[in-house]
């Protein structure tokens, strides 16, 4: 249900490569809180200058939280578009000083303001009138695709309309951040990088494990397909995994913990969908922990972490329970090792050192300096292997450096 604008100039680098802002925005996965999960339609103004006050006190603007994005229902659903000007009208019940005036206190704190729109303005992927429908048809949950071999999918009539606004939007006299909700349809991952900064990869977020309601999906079939195409992701344009459900429904700590892990080390966008007011301290330290925010932010290393090992299942397997769970991936501070845990119980996981990517060529002996990254300690050193028991549904998020504190990178 997400779509970012954040007030900023684009530039298109070229036909075939990102699209560049003058500014820098855009490079890195976005930060900021979205209306959605936790307030549905049920929005006004005051809400989201609550917020923007709360991101503040909370010290979350200072680790990067900086966009407050009002989701849907925030327009005139009767009068719909101004006659004259046929701009979209917001509805003054909710706004009754107009969407300008929220953006303008907004701005103020020192924050920025994004905004959401439906297929009309080709931002989400609802509603798409039908002389716009794809010729061919593909999602990613599973539909057999009857597109010819060898399609190209930025021709397809999802790409024409994402990229007319995103002609459009480079036309303004400020900088937007276009993050393009395409749910993963019509290979988006293949084309979203010139038209985009983000793109949805999967269907709708819930805030549960596993399984799928309706068109929404627990956490792991998400990470089951971010196995796959975690590639796809580097600077100037990023995998949206969809929004976090940290602190919502009935997750447990662990699982809050694995779900804010994964979000970053995939570099997808980092938008908070838990309600600030009535955050459990708990919660607040997950979505604060510095080191993975950190590594999500990497401004040397921008592509994803990506899977080495399956774990539970035969490498390469497709699995919507249990997902890759060993992941490894390079920031400035060093390399770094996550292990999911997918099982319902507490399991001892370990991996030999000589199997992890840019560590195969040292010599078995040779000593590692393991750090915490949810703790921010050091475990000590290791040589060998790393064994360590990672509680239900939780995981292990561990920076390997050479005892000097230096590593090879891995690619």
């Amino acid at each position: 249900m997400l779509v970012i604008y954040v007030l900023s100039a684009l530039v298109l680098a070229g036909p075939t490569v990102a699209l560049v802002s003058r500014d820098g925005t855009g490079r890195l996965p976005a930060m900021g809180w979205n209306s959605w999960n936790e307030y549905g339609c049920d929005i006004k103004e005051t809400d989201f200058i609550k917020v923007g006050q709360l991101l503040i006190l909370l010290g979350l603007k200072d680790l990067g939280y900086e966009y407050v994005n009002i989701d849907d229902c925030w327009s005139d659903k009767q009068m719909r578009r101004d006659p004259s000007t046929k701009e979209i009208l917001p509805d003054k019940t909710k706004f009754p000083q107009g969407i300008s005036h929220t953006a303008q206190v907004i701005h103020s704190l020192g924050l920025k303001l994004g905004i959401y729109s439906d297929a009309d303005l080709k931002y989400d992927n609802c509603n798409v009138p039908a002389q716009f429908t794809d010729q061919f048809q593909y999602s990613p949950e599973g539909l057999t695709t009857d597109a010819p071999t060898g399609y190209d999918w930025g021709a397809s009539n999802t790409a024409k309309r994402y990229n007319a606004m995103r002609d459009a939007l480079l036309k303004q006299n400020r900088t937007i951040q276009y993050s393009l909700c395409a749910w993963g349809h019509a290979h988006v991952e293949q084309w979203g990088n010139h038209t985009g900064h983000s793109w949805r990869m999967w269907g709708d977020i819930m805030p549960a494990w596993e399984g799928k309601e309706q068109w929404s999906w627990g956490l792991m079939p998400i990470v089951n397909q971010a196995s796959f195409l975690w590639n796809t992701t580097n600077f100037w344009g990023h995998n949206d995994w969809d929004m976090l459900e940290v602190g919502n429904g009935q997750l447990t700590i662990e699982e809050n913990r694995s779900h804010f892990a994964m979000w970053c080390i995939l570099k997808s966008p980092l938008i908070i969908g838990t309600r600030l007011d009535t955050i459990a301290q708990p919660i607040l330290e997950i979505l604060s922990n510095k080191e993975l925010i950190a590594f999500n932010q990497d401004p040397v290393y921008g592509a994803s972490a990506r899977p080495f090992k399956w774990g539970f299942n035969k490498d390469d397997t497709s699995d919507m329970l249990h997902p890759a769970e060993y992941w490894v991936g390079t920031s400035v501070k060093g390399l770094h090792l996550f292990m999911l845990n997918t099982q319902d119980k507490t399991v001892k996981m370990q991996t030999r050192l000589s199997t992890i990517p840019a560590l195969s060529d040292y010599p078995a002996e040779v000593e590692y300096l393991v750090h915490d990254m949810w703790t921010g300690k050091d475990l000590g050193r290791f040589s060998g292997e790393i064994a360590l028991d990672v509680a239900k549904h939780d995981t292990a998020a561990l920076r390997i450096t050479t005892i000097d504190g230096t590593t090879e990178s891995v690619s």
